[in-house]
């Protein structure tokens, strides 16, 4: 049974308490499209769940109600990355419904999470790094904002949504800092170096002027749905034809994640790499800069980071490499 059903088999007031949450989620909390969507599916589960332990209200959730939930999707064979979010998604959920007076005491604030097992991010060498944004694409239109994406996406740590999501507005050319808003519609200045302002520079004055006089039916984006847009932020009249987007796809609209994710795999193809995602770049932009010396909060600061935690994994990186390098040289490693 997919959500959507389990959601129209619960009792009307539980329906109702779910789309509640996914209008606070959305408005209120400023969360992205993919997790009001994981959030409302997991609450959604845990609800349907109850119904069938003969819990009919949200006002009647219990611990034991969630820790059973969440017991049988482990059974069920759930990863432990997955039980983390189904946790995290619960206690936000009974934390609102709480807040909202819809349950009494907040059960979910005693819920613990699985710990979720970490695997150290992919990261490309420096030599590869300049391998990917070496790599010979045409010079038409198309060519000249793949090189400008790659550059981009290396030189800032940006993720594919916040890069799908710019603006011409948000580039401060003269002094090479780009305007980004990550999650929770949070705005943070980016600064980038010469390579990536030559390569959009070329794309600005003989690429995107081109892109942006096509017409046909992807208007509204570069075959897929406008998912690259910014989030929490209220876009211009015109931006998802492309309008003012910096990033435009063939047919003149806003260029679309699923489109950057090809051009980067592309270009890791042509380059001799194995298979590149544009996290990976941001993976290895961080793990750079923490190479040559940056301050881990700097780091912070770069990648939009809401917790240190998050920006330490790359100090591991860095000290796996250390230590591979170690191993290889050392005469007594």
């Amino acid at each position: 049974m997919d959500t959507r059903e389990m959601h129209e088999r619960l009792p009307e007031a539980m329906r109702q308490a779910v789309d509640d949450f996914g209008r606070h989620l959305a408005q209120v909390d400023n969360r992205s499209v993919h997790t009001v969507r994981a959030y409302l599916g997991d609450v959604v589960s845990l609800l349907d769940y109850a119904v069938r332990q003969d819990v009919l209200s949200v006002g009647d959730l219990d611990l034991g109600v969630l820790r059973g939930w969440l017991a049988s999707r482990m059974r069920d064979g759930a990863a432990r990355t997955s039980q983390a979010r189904r946790a995290t998604a619960a206690r936000t959920f009974t934390a609102w419904a709480s807040r909202s007076g819809r349950i009494g005491a907040d059960p979910g604030a005693h819920l613990s999470s699985p710990r979720a097992h970490r695997t150290l991010p992919t990261v490309l060498r420096a030599d590869q790094a300049t391998a990917l944004m070496e790599t010979n694409g045409p010079e038409a239109a198309e060519g000249l904002r793949n090189r400008a994406v790659l550059e981009l996406l290396y030189a800032t740590g940006v993720r594919v949504s916040e890069l799908c999501g710019l603006d011409r507005a948000d580039l401060d050319e003269s002094r090479r800092l780009v305007r980004v808003f990550g999650k929770g519609a949070k705005e943070r200045a980016v600064p980038y170096g010469l390579p990536a302002q030559k390569a959009l520079d070329d794309y600005l004055k003989r690429g995107r002027p081109l892109l942006a006089a096509a017409k046909g039916d992807g208007a509204k984006g570069d075959g897929t749905k406008a998912g690259g847009a910014r989030e929490g932020r209220l876009r211009a009249p015109g931006a998802e034809s492309g309008g003012d987007a910096l990033f435009l796809g063939v047919k003149g609209g806003r260029l679309q994640p699923t489109v950057v994710r090809r051009i980067v795999d592309a270009a890791a193809r042509e380059a001799g790499l194995p298979h590149t995602r544009p996290h990976d770049l941001r993976h290895s932009a961080a793990t750079h800069l923490l190479d040559g010396g940056a301050d881990l909060r700097a780091v912070q600061e770069l990648l939009g980071h809401s917790s240190l935690s998050s920006t330490q994994i790359y100090t591991h990186v860095s000290t796996e490499r250390l230590r591979a390098a170690f191993k290889q040289a050392h005469p007594r490693a």
